[in-house]
């Protein structure tokens, strides 16, 4: 299980995130993760997806169920694609995209994103990185992440940010 404490300006609460990735088969995860906000002491969202990897053309798609407590029960579809800049797939472009809906199929939320990643290993002694630098297609805003081992910076130019150690 992959866990991770969060901390975002949209939020300003510690939210402790957990991942399990289930293995269906060679293709196809099960994928559940769930946050817990601390400073409400209750769980803010839990997801469930159906993920499917097409490693040969270094694509996934998935399906699910989000459910958080503002907007409740929604429905999930997302996909990503990446492209080799360089061979060894230290440099890669990506896109992705995922839109989730409301129980009835009305009210939708698109996000799409082209991206940059660029993954330096053994930066120094012990310390890999990921710089990462995109648009957001929907939103209309630049966005940047800087990965060092277990610490993530995510930000964008609307004064969005978020931070968060993997433990």
């Amino acid at each position: 299980m992959e866990t991770s404490l969060r901390y975002s300006t949209n939020s300003r609460s510690l939210k402790i995130h957990a991942k399990e990735k289930l293995p269906v088969n060679s293709q196809i995860r099960l994928q559940l993760h769930g946050e817990l906000d601390t400073g409400a002491g209750a769980p803010s969202y839990f997801c469930a997806m159906i993920r499917h990897f097409f490693h040969e053309a270094s694509t996934s798609v998935g399906v699910g169920l989000h459910y958080n407590k503002r907007d409740k029960l929604r429905c999930l579809v997302r996909g990503k694609k990446k492209f080799p800049v360089i061979t060894d797939e230290l440099v890669t472009f990506n896109i992705k995209g995922r839109c989730d809906f409301d129980q009835d199929f009305v009210q939708r939320n698109p996000k799409g994103a082209a991206e940059f990643d660029w993954n330096i290993w053994k930066f120094q002694k012990d310390q890999d990185l990921r710089l990462r630098v995109g648009y957001e297609m929907f939103e209309k805003v630049p966005y940047m992440q800087i990965r060092e081992n277990n610490w993530t910076l995510n930000t964008n130019l609307k004064g969005k940010w978020n931070v968060r150690f993997d433990l």
